[in-house]
């Protein structure tokens, strides 16, 4: 009687490395560059897809754009919109391991004329921050601390008049914004609500305040 051989014990999976995964910058001329994403809770960088969509809709107003990336994170948004053209970016990232990263990072794509990185709390560095206003910023907060209050009432006043705002929510929330907001664009995925704001503009002076042309961007649909 032959017999079978002895069952070897099953091995276990390997656990996956921390600090493993990487997004990439879709476009522009970092395109293809990989950004790592470390294991820091509450970590969760916007994903390819969507950072693709949101700069379809921005791809008229990003070349030559100030931008502001309140929670930085892995810094893709801020990067995205260098590469894409913007003139210049602030990422405020509150742990200091992932801020040396984006230092780093910076350093090794040679953007260290246009992308400060700063080592701060983002409520506490906008209630200390200079005068400078941005053309473009990006609230991507961690979803459990629920600082999009905070953070949009003392951003807003920093955003130039007629400025854009990208807002990254839970799924099933969607911040209040003052009035003068007027939501651009928005789109849901099971984890996220991406949304896409644009600021009051500023009526010349004589002129009869009008809606055309001013809630639209060059080859984008207005929300619906």
């Amino acid at each position: 009687m032959n017999r079978l051989p002895p069952r070897r014990p099953a091995r276990r999976p390997a656990a996956p490395a921390r600090g493993a995964g990487s997004v990439r910058i879709v476009g522009g001329r970092w395109r293809g560059t990989r950004l790592p994403v470390p294991d820091v809770d509450g970590l969760r960088p916007t994903s390819d897809r969507v950072r693709e969509t949101l700069f379809n809709w921005l791809q008229a107003v990003t070349p030559g754009a100030v931008v502001l990336d309140l929670f930085a994170g892995s810094g893709a948004l801020g990067l995205e919109a260098v590469s894409r053209g913007a003139a210049s970016a602030v990422l405020v990232e509150r742990d200091p391991a992932q801020a040396g990263g984006l230092r780093a990072i910076v350093d090794r794509l040679d953007a260290g004329g246009k992308v400060q990185v700063v080592q701060d709390d983002a409520l506490r560095w906008l209630a200390q921050a200079g005068p400078q206003r941005f053309d473009l910023a990006f609230v991507d907060p961690p979803f459990a601390g629920d600082l999009w209050e905070p953070a949009l009432a003392a951003l807003l006043p920093r955003i130039a008049p007629g400025g854009w705002l990208y807002v990254e929510s839970p799924a099933t929330q969607a911040p209040t914004l003052p009035p003068g907001w007027t939501l651009h664009r928005e789109l849901r995925t099971a984890q996220a609500r991406a949304a896409l704001y644009r600021g009051p503009v500023p009526a010349p002076e004589g002129d009869t305040p009008s809606r055309e042309g001013a809630d639209t961007l060059a080859g984008a649909n207005p929300a619906t």
